[in-house]
Order: structure tokens, then sequence, then C-alpha cells
């Protein structure tokens, strides 16, 4: 099944006096001050950080269910903040995946998609969380989340995928970008230890590609996405992991294991995705068992910060049909 939302680019709040922005000098807010809280949890001898959203409503009609969600590539916890603000019948937990954000690099181990994948099973079973909850993947989250599911049937229920990875990066349209892209990552660990970091957290090269993935016009908005990824898109660890990480990013797929994901899935696709575009998730929706696409138009590949609000009303119509086993 494929559904179709025409999205408007206008943001959703200008800040007003006590709300807490999410980045900045950004003309938006992200109201969650009243359900967010923060923790450390020890996984596999890494202090990760994560954030636990409440739900606002709770009672004995209506359980609350848990999402967990999963970032993408280079990003942190505050990316998927609008998408989680207009979801205010959930509780919802999103760590700092390890070596970004405030979450340090794995003592031991890869960063890759393995590496990932173990870390995801060892956060849900430190947290005690069943397999009553829903998983959300976002970009390299979702190939995250597709092989944690894939290699745990019956873990969680069900699985949601935002801007999903369906085919290597190196097949789409923007091929010769992503070997630039491979490139860069690759210099940049063989360049001495200063240049190197420098050159990965160069504000030039950040804005180039916040300006690249964004499509909007909007001026606030556009501001808002900008400021998001100069405050957040350089915080992760070290250049090394930055490497492995991007490496896995670009080679990793759902497509990989799409015939293996048999529980209910979403697809939240941007019409106009040029990382993940439209043609490979037609595709990657043949290829899964029990799964629908819903496509948003007039946004790419940052669907969680241009069109959060269609993106929630998929997300919250996906989990009414499918209700918790």
């Amino acid at each position: 099944m494929v559904l179709k939302f025409l999205a408007s680019r206008k943001p959703t709040a200008v800040s007003p006096s006590g709300q807490r922005p999410t980045a900045p000098d950004s003309p938006l807010a992200v109201k969650l001050a009243n359900r967010e809280s923060d923790h450390i949890l020890t996984v596999a001898g890494t202090p990760v950080h994560y954030w636990e959203y409440a739900a606002l409503a709770d009672g004995p009609d209506r359980p609350t269910r848990t999402l967990v969600m999963v970032h993408g590539f280079r990003g942190d916890h505050h990316g998927l903040e609008r998408v989680v603000e207009l979801l205010p019948d959930y509780r919802i937990i999103m760590a700092d995946l390890p070596g970004f954000g405030a979450s340090p690099a794995f003592s031991a181990g890869h960063h890759d998609v393995p590496g990932y994948v173990a870390f995801l099973g060892s956060f849900l079973d430190a947290l005690g969380l069943g397999p009553e909850t829903v998983l959300l993947g976002h970009s390299f989250g979702s190939i995250i989340t597709s092989h944690f599911v894939a290699t745990n049937p019956g873990r969680v229920f069900p699985l949601i995928l935002v801007n999903p990875i369906a085919s290597p990066a190196l097949e789409g349209p923007k091929g010769i970008m992503t070997k630039l892209a491979v490139f860069y990552y690759w210099a940049s660990a063989k360049l001495p230890a200063s240049l190197g970091n420098a050159l990965l957290r160069s504000k030039l090269i950040v804005r180039v590609m916040s300006v690249t993935m964004a499509k909007t016009r909007d001026k606030d908005l556009l501001e808002f996405i900008h400021g998001q990824h100069h405050a957040y898109f350089s915080g992760f660890a070290n250049r090394d992991m930055l490497l492995e990480s991007f490496q896995a990013s670009v080679g990793g797929t759902v497509r990989e294991v799409a015939g293996r994901l048999t529980l209910p899935t979403l697809l939240i696709a941007g019409a106009e995705d040029e990382i993940a575009t439209l043609p490979n998730q037609h595709r990657l929706l043949e290829l899964l068992p029990d799964a629908e696409l819903v496509v948003i138009d007039n946004v790419g590949h940052l669907i969680h910060y241009e069109t959060p609000e269609p993106a929630a009303a998929a997300i919250t119509a996906f989990l009414e049909r499918h209700p918790a086993l």
C-alpha cells in the first residue's frame, strides 16, 4: 500500500519566552521540557547518554506504548525531536549512538552495522524493554534497526523506517558525490590529526551538506536546519569511529535483509530524496513481506526537520492499525 502526503514546509512555532531552543540562534523551538529527562546507562562498558520523553496522557484505557528511535549518521537525539514533539501519547526513548553526540565511542569493538546492532540489543535489554516495543530508525538508523530486527525476530513490534536506505549510496543518482564523500572521510583519517579533525568539522563543509539536503525555501526553517547541523553535526567522538560508521552508512542497506522483516513495517519516504530515492523505496516495498509506504511530497532526506507533521501523522495511524501484541 502506498499513501501520499502533500506537506507544508512552514515552521510550526516561533520561539516564545520559556521554550527550549534546540540549536543556538534558532527561531524555532521544540516544546519538550515537560516530557524530557536525560540519563546515562553503561552498555558493554560504554556510558551511553539517552533521553526519555514521557507520554502526556496515560491510563488503564489507553496504556502507553514505548518507541525507541535511532538517529542517522553524524546526528544525535536532537534530530528527531520535532517528530517526538508531535507524538505526545507515546513514551519515547532515544540514545545518542556510541561515538555521536554526548555518547563516547565504543570502549571495544567496531562502529559498523554489526557493532551498532549488538549495542541496540544490549540497550533494549538493559532498559527491560520487551517485544511490545516499537522500533524506529532514520536514514543510517534504518540500516541499524532493520538489521537488528532481521537477526532478532520477535524482539520488537512493529518497525518504522524514515528515509530508509534502500540501496547502496554508490548506486544512486548522487554516486559521484558519494565517491567524493568517501575520499573526504578517507583523507580526513589519513591526514595529521589536527588537520583531519579540522576538515571533518569544517563549518563550510557542514554548510554545504546542509544546503544540499534541504529542500525547503522557507527562510526560518532553513535557518533552523542549518543551525541544527552546525550545532550537532560535528559532535562525533573521533575521526576513526566516524570513518567506520560512514563506511557502514554507504555500504549497508535495508534491502539486504528485507525478506527477513516479517513484522508490519512502515516506510516513510521523501518524494525528492536524492539519497534514498523514491524508485528504490518502491522496490524495497515489493521485497518486504508486510509493509506500506507513505510518500511525503516536497521534501527530501530531511523529513524529520522539514515535514514532521505528516511523518508523525503516518506513524500514529500506523500504530493504531497495529496495536501492541
